[in-house]
């Protein structure tokens, strides 16, 4: 197995959180589970496409060379043939609309590949297979962006989704913006494609995922401590949202996923304050 982090120059930070390089041998057949996250992400394959589809729903499956997945609130399924080889890239959200061209909320739930979304990407499949690596990936995406016109940021509303990430109440984040609750979800839904309290979920699903992975490496994870340092009231509490959200339960993700999870990290919340708008309120 080999993966790691891709160094990024400083132009992408705002809009590429990560770009990973993954090279696994999972041993034999078998379905990777894709958990929602705070992050846009785009997989390019390698040897052969991606299948995917969400978790449940047959009529969503497809086999394609680039999947991008907007921010969703139930897992994805990746079936694979025992060997996933690709780069796998999360965009922040202000970087699918620099990137990709659309806003984060026009991804929402969706699998779609770069040709359908970002035209002007669509031939990031047949470079990387002409010279497979992360750094052709991100020569590409620095290209990309020299020739866009990212919109100028709206702080307000990048400050919102950080807040709401973080755990705050709405109600809490929509007195300090001095908007309604409305306006406040109107705003949210636009930007990420999520209402503020799905947004709240996923977000603290990453950071217990996070939590477990590192608790996991460093010797028996104690899920009570991961539950309360991801914002959980306790450790069932976050057993139902792992099975809402996730499809399955802490332990059994990290008897599945543990020896083979990529370092793809969620973009951590501060850095949404950045997160443009392009919008009146």
């Amino acid at each position: 197995m080999t993966h790691g982090t891709a160094a990024l120059p400083t132009a992408l930070a705002p809009y590429v959180s990560a770009v990973v390089p993954y090279d696994v041998d999972m041993g034999a057949p078998g379905v990777h589970r894709g958990l929602p996250g705070t992050a846009l992400t785009f997989e390019l394959p390698l040897d052969e496409p991606i299948d995917v589809s969400w978790a449940g729903q047959e009529g969503s499956r497809r086999r394609a060379w680039s999947c991008v997945s907007g921010l969703h609130t139930r897992p994805a399924a990746i079936r694979h043939d025992g060997r996933q080889r690709g780069v796998s890239v999360s965009l922040t959200l202000r970087g699918a609309r620099a990137l990709l061209g659309v806003p984060a909320g026009e991804l929402a739930g969706e699998l779609v590949s770069l040709p359908e979304v970002a035209p002007r990407l669509a031939h990031l499949p047949e470079l990387l297979a002409g010279a497979p690596g992360p750094g052709t990936v991100v020569r590409a995406l620095a290209g990309e962006l020299a020739r866009a016109e990212p919109p100028a940021p709206r702080p307000d509303v990048g400050r919102a989704l950080a807040r709401i990430a973080a755990g705050h109440q709405v109600r809490h984040v929509a007195d300090e913006q001095g908007w309604s609750r409305r306006h406040l979800q109107d705003l949210v839904r636009a930007e990420c494609g999520l209402v503020p309290r799905d947004l709240r979920r996923v977000a603290r699903l990453s950071r217990s995922r996070r939590a477990l992975v590192v608790a996991a490496r460093s010797g028996r994870p104690v899920l009570a401590d991961v539950a309360a340092a991801a914002g959980y009231a306790d450790h069932a509490h976050m057993t139902r949202e792992w099975v809402t959200l996730g499809g399955c339960t802490p332990s059994a993700w990290l008897r599945e996923e543990l020896p083979f999870v990529q370092d793809v990290a969620d973009p951590p919340a501060a850095s949404w304050e950045a997160s443009e708008q392009g919008r009146t309120t």
